[in-house]
């Protein structure tokens, strides 16, 4: 057992040392503030404060964890030996030259996002505004390569304690926007679709090919989920989530009825194969009641709970948007990554409870974060397949290096020839064959 001593307990260093220890090292610890019983003890230990207590591993503390207030913070990122670091620490006899928890606390809490900052037209946080994003470290899980770090020294000091193995983790997650391209939309759909499709440059090919769908002389495009089913069980150690959207129709909400048979039937027949999960419509952040609403639509066609969510567009506002699901029995959120831009937009890879910044108390919410999106690499950062493929590879490469979880995004509609997706239908096929070999543990 790994005894931590500090001076004093905060809801902010016990939640971080939560993150640390049992969602990043998967350690058992106790914590004390007894200075003489940490003394004493005789099995591995780690000291937290403003000076080191005998023999232990000593990491020398900022104010940040045992403040309650939102402040400006001036972290001071700099990259040292290869390695980024945070909250900068000076003095003799120090086993490490930052505070790593206090950095950890800052990331996975999203603290720069409580602050005054620039968002887009969804109302998003923008990546530029991070940290991360302005030092250059957003390709890096950086909280789980400060765990290593810390894990590291702790079984150099205590050579007889052993730390339990990490697992690197694939989880590659869908998201059903629309289902279908030209099928079960209804007639007043189908006949609008077809007069846009008259007069617009897709002509002759988007007609004939709607006509042959809807003739059931050809699939669907957008119908790939027996081929992504297929594929995650040909993937060894992968887990596969489907989330669905079943928002009323609108200006950013476009999927098939959820009252539609065909519709109920899909969504079943996925449950069968991977879990479920709702993906709120554009504005249940502004009208919390289309969450529940669209949550009890889900749940009456599965015949299940629904606990696990992922905000449409992306639409994360803290604290609201994790309030909100947390409200409505949302257990599991998907959201935490950025549309925009590839990357840990909170430092870290595996999943982690929500902490309350405002509240400043931990919520029993928990963030599984994802660090890319296949919308992101082609319509946002314009990559070429090729391209698409080097940055999956990257980011799964980084991960492997801590043993952590590579989350991505897919979305259905966007593994065929359509629509500019040429070539990327093979990148999705060697990014999962990629992911999913070589599970490494250390």
């Amino acid at each position: 057992m790994l005894l931590i001593y500090v001076p004093k307990l905060t809801n902010r260093l016990g939640y971080t040392l939560k993150v640390v220890f049992n969602h990043l090292l998967k350690a058992e610890y106790s914590i004390t503030t007894e200075e003489e019983y940490f003394l004493k003890w005789g099995d591995a230990k780690l000291c937290y404060g403003p000076k080191r207590l005998g023999d232990s591993v000593f990491i020398k503390s900022v104010p940040l964890l045992f403040q309650t207030t939102i402040e400006e913070q001036e972290p001071h990122p700099e990259c040292r030996g290869g390695q980024w670091v945070m909250y900068p620490v000076y003095g003799r006899d120090l086993d490490f030259d930052f505070d790593p928890l206090a950095a950890t606390f800052f990331m996975v809490a999203r603290y720069e996002e409580y602050l005054p900052h620039r968002e887009d037209e969804h109302g998003r946080f923008i990546p530029e505004e991070s940290l991360a994003w302005k030092a250059g470290f957003l390709d890096q899980p950086v909280v789980d390569q400060w765990a290593r770090l810390i894990r590291n020294k702790i079984a150099e000091r205590f050579p007889l304690y052993e730390l339990p193995k990490q697992l690197y983790t694939f989880v590659q997650t869908v998201d059903i926007d629309a289902a279908w391209r030209y099928l079960h939309k209804g007639t007043f759909r189908t006949l609008v679709g077809m007069m846009r499709d008259l007069f617009s440059r897709h002509q002759p090919d988007e007609v004939m090919r709607r006509i042959r769908v809807l003739m059931h002389k050809e699939e669907d495009p957008f119908d790939t989920f027996d081929y992504i089913i297929d594929l995650h069980e040909r993937t060894p150690g992968s887990y596969l989530l489907f989330f669905v959207l079943l928002a009323d129709y609108g200006q950013y909400d476009k999927p098939a009825s959820y009252l539609n048979r065909h519709t109920r039937e899909l969504v079943q027949h996925l449950g069968d194969y991977a879990k479920m999960g709702l993906h709120p419509g554009y504005h249940s952040l502004e009208q919390p009641m289309k969450l529940d609403t669209e949550k009890k639509r889900l749940e009456a066609i599965i015949h299940r709970t629904v606990v696990r969510g992922r905000y449409h567009f992306l639409r994360l506002r803290l604290p609201r948007s994790y309030r909100i699901m947390h409200h409505a029995g949302i257990k599991h959120d998907y959201t935490m990554g950025y549309a925009d831009v590839a990357g840990f937009r909170a430092g870290i890879s595996v999943p982690y409870p929500f902490y309350d910044l405002e509240r400043d108390h931990e919520n029993e919410l928990l963030i599984h974060p994802f660090c890319v999106m296949d919308t992101t690499l082609k319509k946002y950062l314009r990559l070429s397949p090729e391209e698409g493929l080097n940055e999956y590879k990257k980011l799964i490469d980084r991960v492997r290096e801590v043993d952590g979880t590579f989350c991505c995004i897919v979305h259905n509609q966007n593994l065929n020839e359509l629509d500019g997706w040429a070539g990327w239908k093979e990148v999705y096929e060697q990014m999962v064959e990629y992911a999913g070999n070589k599970q490494v543990t250390t």
